[in-house]
Formats: structure tokens, C-alpha cells, sequence
């Protein structure tokens, strides 16, 4: 068969999966395109079974979510902001499920020759729940919203560099930056840039749920259950099921029991533990997907005994990540480096020396410390990942081999975010994927960032970070980030045991496309707009 013929089958494949072609017409031009009728029905048959149906009720039971949490953008933390927000929420772009970028508000955009102006032309059949049309004053008034030296959101550091927002007309916004930032449509898949109605004054409404997502909300109360149903002016494609139920299920045993009970249809993560026991049971499909998600371990570098920089590095080489790997995450890791940047990103610095497990070097360097004998406490939740309680106590007995005493705290699930994390000098956290290594390094890692979880200050780091946002030569940026690695790996504050994989599950009934999205769990966490019952 040609190779001409066989993209033409491979189009014609897709638009069945899609539910772009009948069956008499998929067969008509799978057997021009020189199939036999018998491997044309065959193709069919499996493409078919994949396409998009309408209708029923989506269960969807979530591993992280507080009581404290709200419709704020600015203040999303956990998997239930993020899920929820996806949900009932537009943002101006969106990560697609082979990881490229797509639209979402924005039809398209482009920028100017040194990237310092960005123009994004909106749908114009967008609109949110209550009725109102999606404006540019809407997005203004959302992007604004993390701007400004009075905003309390977690996303001002990355916008610092954008100097203002216009618009051309209704549908036309303009973003002006004071340097280039080739990552800026990218950047609008933020979790935090969440379009709300724009007010009279220039602010946000936020506080009612509206949004102008594929499902609006009926009913809801935080860290239990929200309820949504489809909103009939969704302006992109998907948003198949009629009703969805976002259920906060923190503890794993319940989230997975509702699973294999069919109480729910589909968990965002599972107990990797028993992840090879549950691919056994036929009512169940498995998705294992590697990701540029992190687990990391901030200690604040402005408090003992963490200040000291050869402390932080014997608090890396007291940990064996192989074996962490192996008994926690059963092999759905990729090891890190203790920079957080992941060979899933584009720019990764191949090379680096890999930080291996050597108690007797980190026993060397707590003595050039003065800090023999060394205790400290670390902070986890079982919400946090799968595993995590048993992860901090595996480190615990591989650190005492250099000397080094650690006291695993057991933090209670609900509240983990607000009450731990940023709070207490050393604790386990589970990051989402980001797209590219800047809007990491610009989220966790910039000096005045708000989520600068180590408090960690290197000048030469913030230097190239901001040189390698505006960097048009990609070799040149490449040289940028590798550096960076470098500093965050012998000087910085966090330790990254590894990558994980994006484990999560669903009922068998429960159609899916054949590319996830790695952005989040569950499909870039869009499970309820683009998955589908099968019956």
C-alpha cells in the first residue's frame, strides 16, 4: 500500500473515531483507497467503538480537595479547583491530548517579531452560563486579576513581565510585554487564568461559579461534591455526558473502592500498590501516563538548618531514588535530578551527573556543617500522592545511614495546602505537569514568586531566567536552562525524588480518546468534556 493510501485510511480512521463519517462512506472510501471489505469492517468496528456518544451521568471521584478551597482563580491549589475549574471554566488556550496547543477561547494568535506583543482573536460564540457573551473585557478583567500589587494571586509571577492588556473591538485582545516571551500562548493554560465575567469597575465576578466552561455548576459544596450539568453554548467540541458529579474522595481506599464498586466511573489516581491487580479486572482500564508532574521536597533555605547549603546537598544524597521508585511508585517514575525540569519539557539539558545515594558523602558534608546527628520533621499526606506517608518514612530509614534523624509527620489530608505546605520547613508536595520549563522555574523557583516553596535567592538563577524567556535561539536558551539546572540542583532548596506518571482509572464502559493529555491527570483533568459512556 502506498504511503498516500495509507494517510488517507489513517484520516478516514480518525473521522470515525470523531464521528465524522457513516459507515456506508467510511466503507466506500476505506475499500477505494485499496482495503479489502473485510479489513475495512474490521477498522471500522474498532474505530466505531471509540466514537463520542451523548448522554448520562459522569461520576468522577477526586484525590485532593479542601474544605477552604473556593471560585477564586487566583487562590486554585488542589486537584479539585483545577478538576472543577476545567470543568465549568474557559481559558484562552488549552493543551490538546497529543500535547500540542489548541484553542479554547481563543480562536488563534500570534505575536509580533520579538514576541513583546501578543493578539488573540476570541470565539465569538463563546458564552458563560448566565448568558453573557464572552468579551474581550472579560479576559482583560481575568488576566488583571493576577496583576497589580494589590492581587493575592499565586500566578502574578508570571505575569511580571506584561506591561498591559487592550483590546480591538470585542473579540480582539492585545498583550503588550515589556521583554519577549515566545511561551505566552502557552502560558494562558494556566489553571489560575480562568475567564470570569468581567464587572463594571474592571474587576471579576468570581464568587458565583459562572463560567463559560462545557458544564455549569447546580450545586456544589467544597471538599465534598459539586454537581454540573451541560451547558448548551459550549463553543468547542466534546461535553458528551448530560450531567457530571465531581465527588472529593481523599482517602484512597474509598476512592478506590467506589471505583471497583461502580460507584463512581472514573478515580484520578490510583494505589500504585495494587495498580497490577487492578489491570486483571476486566471492568476496569488502567491509564499510565508519563508526565512532567513532580513530587518535591522544599526545605526553606531561609531557616536552620536548611540555610546551609551543604546541609540541603546531604539531605539529597541521603536519598536512594531507585528504591523509592521501585517500592512507591512500582515503576511509574521517571528519576529526577533535584531540578525540575523534566525530559517530557521541551530544552531538557541533557548530560547533567546524575545525584546518586551516598550516605557517607551527605555524613561528610553534615560534619563540614557542624550539623552531626542531625534531626528534622517531614510533613506528608496520603492526598498528596499515592504512597507519600510511605515515602517519607522509606527516606527516613535510607537517611539514616548518613546520620541524619528524620520524624515523619502524618498530615491530616483535608487542609494539607493551606495548613502545610508554604507553611512548614520541609514537606512532601505534588506538582502538575507544566508545559515548558519556564512557567515552572517562573512559578516555584523565581525569587519573588508566591509559591517560591523554598524560599530559595540565586541571583544568577533569576538572571537566566529571565534572559531565556525573551531568548528567540533555541540553542542558546537551551544553554540558558541547563545552566539553571546546574544552579538548582548543587545550590537550590528542593529536593525531587522524581517525575511520576499520571495513574488514574476508569470504568470499563467509559470511552476515551486514543491520545491523553499529560498536562494533568485524567486527560489534562478534561475528562468531563472529552470522555464518553459507550453504552
Amino acid at each position: 500500500m502506498s504511503k498516500k493510501n495509507q494517510e488517507q485510511i489513517d484520516r478516514l480512521a480518525d473521522a470515525a473515531r470523531r464521528g465524522g463519517l457513516s459507515r456506508r462512506d467510511f466503507m466506500h472510501y476505506s475499500v477505494a483507497a485499496g482495503l479489502t471489505a473485510t479489513t475495512a469492517t474490521g477498522l471500522w468496528t474498532t474505530k466505531a467503538a471509540a466514537q463520542p456518544k451523548s448522554g448520562g451521568n459522569f461520576r468522577w471521584g477526586l484525590h485532593d480537595g479542601n474544605t477552604s478551597d473556593t471560585h477564586d482563580p487566583g487562590t486554585y491549589v488542589t486537584r479539585q479547583n483545577i478538576f472543577l475549574a476545567h470543568t465549568h471554566r474557559s481559558y484562552l488556550t488549552m493543551i490538546m491530548g497529543d500535547g500540542s496547543l489548541g484553542p479554547d477561547l481563543a480562536d488563534s494568535w500570534e505575536a509580533n517579531e520579538d514576541a513583546t506583543q501578543w493578539i488573540f482573536e476570541l470565539n465569538q460564540d463563546a458564552s458563560f452560563h448566565s448568558g453573557k457573551p464572552v468579551t474581550a473585557d472579560d479576559v482583560i478583567a481575568s488576566l488583571n486579576h493576577h496583576r497589580g500589587d494589590d492581587t493575592t494571586s499565586a500566578a502574578k509571577a508570571l505575569l511580571t513581565d506584561v506591561s498591559d492588556i487592550t483590546k480591538d473591538g470585542d473579540h480582539t485582545v492585545v498583550v503588550t510585554l515589556s521583554r519577549g516571551n515566545a511561551d505566552l500562548p502557552w502560558l494562558m493554560t494556566d489553571y489560575h487564568f480562568a475567564v470570569c465575567p468581567a464587572n463594571d469597575d474592571g474587576t471579576i465576578e468570581w464568587q458565583s461559579g459562572d463560567g463559560s466552561g462545557p458544564y455549569k455548576i447546580d450545586s456544589g459544596e467544597w471538599g465534598v461534591q459539586f454537581t454540573l450539568s451541560r451547558h448548551d453554548g459550549w463553543h468547542r467540541e466534546g461535553a458528551y455526558f448530560d450531567t457530571v458529579e465531581l465527588l472529593t474522595l481523599n482517602d484512597p481506599n474509598a476512592r478506590q473502592t467506589a471505583l471497583v464498586t461502580g460507584d463512581v466511573d472514573a478515580v484520578s489516581l490510583i494505589e500504585l500498590k495494587t495498580m497490577a491487580l487492578l489491570q486483571r479486572d476486566p471492568n476496569l482500564v488502567i491509564h499510565n501516563v508519563p508526565s512532567a508532574a513532580a513530587i518535591t521536597m522544599p526545605m526553606f533555605c531561609d531557616q536552620a538548618p536548611f540555610d546551609n547549603v551543604d546541609v540541603r546537598n546531604a539531605l539529597k544524597l541521603a536519598m536512594n531514588r531507585d528504591e523509592i521508585i521501585e517500592k512507591i511508585t512500582f515503576g511509574a517514575a521517571t528519576k529526577a535530578n533535584d531540578f525540575h525540569h523534566s525530559p517530557a519539557q521541551p530544552y531538557y539539558p541533557e548530560g547533567i551527573p546524575q545525584r546518586d545515594y551516598d550516605p557517607d558523602q551527605a555524613r561528610s558534608l553534615l560534619k563540614k556543617a557542624g550539623a552531626e546527628g542531625l534531626t528534622i520533621s517531614l510533613s506528608a499526606a496520603d492526598s498528596v500522592y499515592t504512597g507519600a506517608v510511605d515515602m517519607a518514612v522509606l527516606y527516613a530509614e535510607q537517611a539514616r545511614a548518613a546520620g541524619i534523624n528524620v520524624n515523619v509527620v502524618r498530615e491530616p489530608n483535608d487542609g494539607y495546602y493551606s495548613d502545610v505546605w508554604l507553611k512548614k520547613p520541609f514537606c512532601l508536595v505534588s506538582w502538575g505537569a507544566r508545559p515548558t520549563p519556564d512557567v515552572m522555574y517562573t512559578l516555584a523557583y523565581k525569587d519573588d514568586a508566591a509559591w517560591n516553596e523554598s524560599h530559595w535567592q540565586n541571583e544568577r538563577f533569576n538572571e537566566l531566567l529571565l534572559a531565556a524567556k525573551s531568548e528567540l535561539d533555541n540553542s542558546l536558551r537551551a544553554e540558558m536552562y541547563a545552566e539553571m539546572a546546574m544552579l538548582a540542583r548543587d545550590d537550590g532548596g528542593t529536593i525531587i525524588p522524581f517525575f511520576n506518571n499520571f495513574v488514574y482509572a476508569n470504568r470499563a464502559n467509559v470511552g476515551t480518546p486514543e491520545e491523553l493529555a499529560a498536562s494533568w491527570e485524567n486527560d489534562g483533568a478534561r475528562a468531563a468534556s472529552r470522555w464518553w459512556f459507550n453504552d
